[in-house]
């Protein structure tokens, strides 16, 4: 951008934390138009503090920050918005037998859906937070890259997200890693720089997920039975909301072998567990597909993540574009598949798409 050009005006997502302060700071250096955005989330009315997100301190850190890098800044209000499309959405998963992923959810829904149009309306012409993932440009297709600072990167979170989504959008910490994210903020005397990263679930309170569910979801606390493989009752469990695939301690069962979770039986609330050496699937399903690299092929060979920031697994990839569904067939068994995960498909750095983890076999 050149010195005579006409800044262009972006919205930064603000959180009051390190990462988006810095790549607030970076687009002012940029010569970018830059507004400050924070928003008031829903949260569990037992919390003292708020959502975790956005708790007092967090709007007053961020105001501060603003206030140093002399931009506008601004709190919108979308607790009806996040209770409705995330936590709602979290409380069903959980229901429904499946394991949620509510920070995927929040991205696409609040954060690319109703942040940026509220960007939009502000008359940005884009919008950008501290996320560590890049975007490349080729014509009038965008991509999604993994970040150049691999132990940070999250482009898993961010898989959700469309062409148009995409085009509007920018990761100033893309080419960074962390130790260059604080050392800038120090040098720029951030008031922030030394703010520890928060990675507790935002909306649960003063609680656990646990005590959250219990309390706006009473039925998944059910106690039902706890069978082997067979089919045989060991044990009883106290709500199939409080377990996960892969659980190995907690389950309350003693055997001779370590009894692992292998599924749920939501119809008969019953709790299906295993030894170790019956755990591992090599072929599942996803639903709900987002392709932001357009396949002509309807297979192709790709790399599969089934968790945020879990290993690679080399796999075959089959598509079904009328139904938004995919088969996945990995090379090697993936331990602890959990059904309502997202699964993010790369081709090297580049995102492909994603789509949540539905059905599988052994």
């Amino acid at each position: 951008m050149s010195a005579n050009s006409v800044k262009k005006k972006v919205v930064v997502g603000m959180s009051g934390g390190v990462d988006s302060s810095v790549a607030a700071a970076i687009l002012i250096e940029q010569r970018w138009n830059v507004t400050g955005v924070m928003l008031r989330l829903w949260s569990d009315d037992n919390s003292t503090i708020g959502n975790r997100c956005c708790t007092p301190d967090s709007v007053d850190q961020a105001k501060g920050v603003a206030r140093q890098l002399g931009i506008p800044f601004y709190v919108i209000d979308a607790q009806t918005e996040f209770r409705r499309d995330v936590v709602d959405y979290f409380i069903q998963s959980y229901r429904s037998g499946e394991t949620p992923n509510p920070c995927v959810v929040c991205n696409k829904m609040i954060r690319w859906g109703y942040l940026l149009h509220k960007a939009e309306l502000m008359g940005a012409e884009f919008f950008a937070t501290g996320h560590y993932a890049r975007i490349k440009k080729d014509g009038d297709h965008v991509y999604l890259q993994k970040a150049v600072d691999t132990k940070k990167d999250q482009s898993y979170v961010l898989a959700r997200l469309n062409q148009r989504e995409l085009s509007k959008t920018y990761f100033p910490l893309g080419n960074w890693n962390k130790q260059e994210t604080r050392k800038k903020a120090v040098e720029l005397g951030l008031l922030i720089a030394n703010r520890p990263e928060s990675q507790d679930l935002c909306f649960i309170g003063s609680g656990n997920y646990r005590e959250f569910l219990i309390k706006y979801s009473p039925g998944t606390s059910q106690p039902g039975d706890i069978l082997d493989t067979n089919g045989n009752k060991i044990g009883t469990h106290k709500g199939l909301a409080f377990y996960t695939i892969g659980q190995r301690k907690g389950i309350g069962i003693a055997g001779k072998e370590p009894f692992f979770v292998v599924s749920k039986d939501i119809s008969r609330n019953c709790l299906i567990v295993s030894e170790m050496d019956l755990l591992g699937v090599r072929k599942f399903k996803i639903q709900d597909t987002n392709w932001i690299i357009d396949n002509e092929k309807s297979e192709f060979e790709a790399q599969v993540m089934t968790r945020y920031r879990s290993r690679l697994f080399q796999a075959k990839i089959m598509f079904q574009r009328t139904s938004k569904t995919a088969e996945v067939q990995t090379l090697e068994p993936i331990r602890d598949l959990a059904p309502g995960q997202l699964a993010v498909i790369y081709q090297g750095d580049l995102v492909v798409g994603s789509g949540f983890i539905s059905t599988f076999k052994e």
